[in-house]
């Protein structure tokens, strides 16, 4: 599958949002991604040698359901459904081309938090990350299994997003991805449905047979718990804050998502805690991360949000 590059972008396309990365996912002509190679301790010391997050960090613990569904399968499903949405994107001259600013920001940021990652789950040193910027209006960003990165323009656009606040979207979204949230949520539900069935195999009802060959289908309906959000928070603010961006505009950039929302959340964020609630948490663990920023070193390059 090859993709059209063209220069042209169309920011007010209609693109289906991957069925893995809806709770709230071939051959490039040219390489979007920010492998491994790129990112590793050399990348790393470039950043100013700030301790990397560590899996003993409170932050990082990942529930036991995750051993229940194989990583291989759901980064292979997310990988195939990043590609198809790209091939949509694409195909509407809605896939940003590579000398677009916002799309150069959003790598530039995401350079400065990948080697803060694979401390936290040693797994993502293995992803093929990938960043792109998608031309739909919606109000959306994620990071699918396996790194799979994609901001929608509108979220840049409408809401008018500095780099900090960027920054905490992009944390909060890899750090969904470093937790395996999608992974624990389908371990949960295949644990809640093997002791069902256990109990009608008992009973002589029949149905033990199933197995993880029909688990795809629950990624249509998969949504991230409140507490899932509040440990994205947690890991997104760590993250943010060592890649050298400021922690409090987590509270900026919660104030502008309520006002844009009218006071609800938007889609993407249907499941998250309330924006009152969210601002006082991430108020609470400033405390925590503001030593991280303090310390970090800082970007050498700073953007400006689209043209409203």
């Amino acid at each position: 599958m090859t993709l059209s590059h063209c220069t042209e972008f169309n920011a007010e396309a209609d693109i289906a949002l991957p069925a893995i990365a809806s709770r709230c996912g071939c051959a490039l002509h040219v390489r979007r991604r920010l492998g491994g190679a790129l990112i590793g301790a050399a990348a790393l010391s470039a950043l100013g040698g700030v301790g990397a997050v560590q899996a003993e960090d409170a932050e990082c613990r990942r529930s036991s359901f995750t051993k229940l569904v194989s990583a291989d399968q759901i980064e292979q499903s997310a990988n195939q459904q990043y590609r198809q949405m790209l091939q949509q994107a694409s195909e509407q001259r809605a896939l940003a081309p590579l000398d677009n600013t916002q799309l150069q920001r959003l790598r530039y940021i995401a350079k400065r938090i990948i080697p803060f990652t694979a401390g936290c789950n040693p797994r993502s040193s293995q992803w093929h990350w990938d960043v792109n910027l998608i031309g739909s209006q919606q109000l959306n960003a994620f990071c699918m299994p396996g790194g799979k990165i994609a901001f929608y323009f509108g979220i840049l656009a409408k809401l008018q997003l500095d780099d900090d606040e960027v920054a905490i979207i992009m944390g909060h979204e890899v750090g969904h991805a470093l937790l395996e949230h999608a992974r624990e949520r389908m371990g949960k539900t295949m644990a809640t449905r093997g002791a069902a069935e256990l109990g009608s195999a008992l009973l002589g009802l029949g149905g033990a047979g199933r197995t993880l060959a029909d688990m795809g289908g629950q990624l249509l309906t998969l949504r991230f718990s409140r507490d899932d959000e509040s440990e994205a928070d947690a890991l997104g603010l760590v993250l943010a804050s060592r890649a050298g961006y400021r922690p409090a505009a987590g509270v900026s950039l919660w104030r502008k998502m309520m006002a844009a929302s009218k006071g609800a959340p938007p889609q993407w964020l249907s499941t998250h805690p309330s924006g009152d609630t969210r601002i006082r948490d991430m108020e609470s663990r400033m405390a925590r991360v503001e030593p991280m920023f303090d310390q970090a070193a800082k970007p050498d390059r700073r953007f400006a949000p689209p043209k409203a």
